[in-house]
């Protein structure tokens, strides 16, 4: 049997608390992020789960969300790989930005293309295509031959760093995963065949937000 693919995007960060596009940029946990990620790891410690690796980004926020998830299954010392394959999609000119003020110097419908089209990237930045090319390889080549060894891994990363891997697994279109929101702090539990497609998936606590 196959072994277990649990992805978690991190909790809130301080710069999406500020409405600024924050991509390779820096920013911590909120108090909320903290809350989100402690609540993930409370969920993944009542469904039972033990981990025998953790994979994060280079970002301190998912390294965070990680390492606050370990905590709450019993597993703070768990060896942890850090990659910045990983890492959320660089947002390029646009990081760092208000939102509302992006808006404001390029239209909302410029805005808009580079936020949810699928492979027009921002000045300087990464499309969601773009984010899957680097994510994908790193998946095949570090991530998945551990799950189907056996093992049980932990992906604690970004809302599009989740999202290259989340539209192979779940076989989405490029249509599909544009309208796809994934919930922070909220784990999702893959279970994966000897062929590497998904035999079971769960979505464990809070389901709001997360289509």
């Amino acid at each position: 049997m196959s072994g277990t693919l649990v992805l978690v995007r991190h909790g809130q960060s301080d710069w999406n608390l500020k409405n600024l596009f924050t991509g390779w940029r820096d920013p911590d946990l909120t108090e909320l992020g903290i809350e989100e990620a402690m609540a993930g790891g409370k969920a993944l410690a009542e469904y039972g789960i033990k981990f025998d690796i953790a994979f994060t980004s280079a970002l301190v926020r998912a390294q965070r969300t990680c390492q606050l998830v370990l905590d709450a299954v019993g597993q703070s010392s768990l060896e942890t790989i850090r990659d910045q394959a990983l890492n959320e999609r660089d947002y390029g000119d646009l990081s760092g930005l208000n939102k509302d003020d992006a808006r404001a110097k390029w239209g909302e419908e410029q805005v808009h293309i580079w936020r949810r089209s699928y492979d027009v990237p921002p000045p300087g930045g990464e499309s969601l295509r773009d984010t899957g090319a680097r994510v994908w390889p790193y998946y095949l080549t570090d991530i998945l031959p551990r799950v189907l060894a056996g093992e049980k891994v932990l992906v604690a990363a970004h809302g599009n760093s989740l999202r290259s891997l989340v539209m192979v697994l779940d076989r989405l279109t490029k249509e599909q995963i544009l309208k796809l929101n994934l919930a922070t702090g909220v784990p999702m539990v893959y279970k994966l065949k000897a062929d590497s497609t998904v035999a079971s998936k769960e979505v464990l606590g809070d389901m709001s937000g997360a289509h």
